[in-house]
């Protein structure tokens, strides 16, 4: 992969395409569009096996197909060459698809010579340019780019214009439960949630009943921090502890929240003028050992 760094969407697709480089010849191909792109036929167009969009808007598409009816496909889609005559696409899925719809024969597009990563890393572009992709597709195609073609994710962040945090906390969404994961993937509750119901990894039933609350009470993201902070630290809603508690300090509190969400297990920090302790409490050898790691011990 080129080794120029990418730091926004902004500049488009144009910029992820070798340039100077002609596609080869087309068998029977018909004479070029107006616009300089050639005019393929839609049956010989295969899916892009990298596509990370696995839902599609029907009401959209339909739209798009009657604007195509009416006044043909404005912008080319993208193809590589594959085998026996075909081609592979690369960027235009909702556009090949309207056309096939539309009853066109065949669709304007350009044909660049694109390798595997290049082709995984344009589609994702355009569905993060178009905002296409939900927080479950965002998540299995970072971890895709990372698992197939060895990028760390600093790099990823260089190639999509994401920051490496949240590359990071997309692929974490793949440690929780696929009924959450599906709530995720149909919106029924956000990529914030997620990232917050996250801190409750380490405690499967609690996580499960955080999850059924905020459906049924559809709390926001907030509202959510509230809840699994409850659940981590029980005591502290007691109302009769909370009279008799000392005052904690909002950055002390914050910062035990962090950490709990970070270790997944319940954590108290004890503070007297800049100097105390952190409380580390686990339930289960599993919670020891994922402390140990997170802590960088063996």
């Amino acid at each position: 992969m080129m080794n120029d760094k990418r730091k926004g969407l902004g500049r488009g697709l144009d910029s992820l395409l070798p340039a100077g480089r002609p596609a080869p010849a087309p068998i029977a191909m018909p004479a070029p569009a107006p616009s300089g792109a050639q005019e393929i036929s839609v049956e010989l167009i295969d899916p892009n096996p990298y596509q990370t969009r696995r839902q599609i808007n029907e009401a959209a598409l339909a739209e798009l197909a009657e604007s195509i009816r009416a006044s043909g496909v404005v912008q080319p889609v993208v193809l590589r060459p594959g085998v026996n005559g075909r081609f592979q696409l690369v960027a235009g899925e909702r556009r090949w698809l309207a056309s096939k719809r539309a009853g066109k024969a065949t669709v304007p597009a350009v044909v660049r010579q694109v390798s595997n990563e290049q082709a995984m890393e344009i589609t994702i572009i355009e569905n993060l340019q178009r905002e296409d992709l939900n927080p479950m597709e965002q998540a299995r195609a970072f971890e895709r780019l990372s698992r197939e073609f060895n990028l760390t994710q600093e790099q990823i962040a260089a190639r999509t214009g994401k920051d490496r945090a949240s590359i990071a906390n997309f692929i974490r969404l793949l440690k929780l439960p696929e009924d959450l994961q599906d709530a995720l993937e149909t919106g029924v509750i956000s990529f914030g949630h997620g990232k917050v119901l996250l801190g409750l990894g380490g405690f499967p039933e609690q996580l499960e009943k955080a999850a059924r609350e905020i459906i049924a009470k559809q709390l926001s993201v907030r509202q959510t921090e509230e809840l699994v902070a409850r659940l981590l630290n029980p005591e502290t809603a007691a109302p009769n502890l909370q009279k008799t508690a000392t005052p904690v300090d909002p950055n002390v509190r914050e910062a035990q929240r962090n950490l709990e969400r970070s270790l997944g297990v319940k954590v108290e920090i004890q503070d007297r003028k800049g100097k105390g302790k952190i409380v580390l409490k686990y339930g289960s050898l599993k919670d020891f050992d994922r402390i140990l790691e997170a802590l960088g011990g063996n």
